[in-house]
């Protein structure tokens, strides 16, 4: 697999590029070199996307804890 050094450049493309490995792999018509390489990308591209969630849910946390305000309690304020 040509791809195992370079990074996503996104959690969209990692996430497609895991589907389609996860298509190859299913297949069964990947040699043993290529489904241990295909395994490989898969797992750096896992690694890739939990990382890319954790700093996300922690950007939620960071503005639930002060700067957001419940939708219901804006929308009252409005009416």
């Amino acid at each position: 697999m040509s791809k195992a050094s370079s990074p996503p450049k996104n959690f969209e493309s990692a996430l497609a590029e895991l589907e389609k490995i996860a298509t190859q792999m299913e297949s069964g018509k990947l040699g043993l070199e290529e489904s241990l390489a295909a395994y490989q990308r898969g797992a750096e591209l896992l690694d890739f996307c939990r990382k890319v969630l954790g700093d996300t849910e922690q950007k939620v946390r960071i503005l639930e804890n002060g700067l957001l305000k419940p939708f219901a309690e804006e929308m009252g304020d409005d009416s």
